[in-house]
């Protein structure tokens, strides 16, 4: 593979005579950990960039465990606190839970509906979610099926349905939440990446966020050797020490 662009700090240009103000990214992912497997790094760098990031998490994670003596009840609050953490340690202090069951997230309507409502409450100039298109990572893996619908579903969103006050006009009328068009689209996951996030210097940062995910993540140093080898691999395709790779979407105006 030729060696990728290295992404730098997003920011929307300013209108004329309106000074520049720290561009607003939203993070859309189906599960408690997301955040951090795909984009701790990218994110803790924006963040000291000046970006203002904020978290959607459509589940809770409640069916994500091998113990059979656990609930959904006890294991979601668990996570959510677990993402919580995780998100303060890279500077986010904004985390938004949908609550939507474990395991059977579709992309339908209401999916659609709730984080429409998402984009247009805080008008993100990036969003950041899960490559829809993507069915098995390396022949080795398959993407899980959350993931899958939560990317479908955010696209969906973010054209046409963000953007036209046709649709879902109650947002409009009732919560005063106008349509907004988000300007660029980072997917994580993808086999078609088109963009490499350095995040070098900020490694400690996601594997330190990842460390809060103690229902998940095992033993600590198997978590360490685990983060830098697969961003060493994704860093190695744009010739950077450690990276987070995106396939990136930028909209026509």
């Amino acid at each position: 593979m030729s060696e990728l662009e290295i992404a730098g700090i997003p920011q929307a240009p300013p209108a004329e005579g309106v000074p520049a103000e720290p561009t607003t990214v939203l993070l859309i992912a189906a599960h408690p950990d997301d955040p951090e497997f795909s984009s701790a790094g990218t994110v803790a760098k924006w963040v000291k960039a000046g970006l203002h990031v904020v978290y959607v998490l459509v589940t809770s994670g409640d069916k994500g465990t091998a113990d059979k003596a656990m609930t959904n009840a006890r294991l979601s609050s668990a996570r959510e606190e677990e993402q919580l953490a995780a998100a303060r340690e890279v500077g986010v202090e904004e985390v938004v839970f949908l609550r939507y069951p474990d395991g059977l997230v579709q992309p339908d309507l209401k999916l659609r509906g709730d984080i429409t409502r998402q984009i247009r409450r805080y008008r993100p100039y990036v969003v950041m979610v899960h490559d829809p298109l993507t069915l098995f990572y390396s022949n080795q893996f398959i993407n899980h099926p959350d993931h899958r619908a939560v990317g479908t579903a955010t696209v969906d969103a973010i054209y046409p349905t963000a953007r036209d006050p046709l649709q879902y006009p109650e947002q409009i009328t009732e919560e005063g939440l106008e349509p907004h068009k988000v300007k660029e689209i980072w997917l994580w996951g993808s086999d078609q990446p088109t963009v490499v996030s350095d995040i070098s210097e900020v490694i400690d940062s996601k594997i330190a966020a990842l460390r809060h995910h103690a229902t998940q993540v095992g033993p600590p140093e198997a978590l360490d050797e685990r983060i830098r080898t697969r961003a060493g691999e994704s860093g190695a395709l744009a010739g950077v020490p450690y990276g987070e790779s995106y396939r990136r979407v930028v909209m026509r105006a």
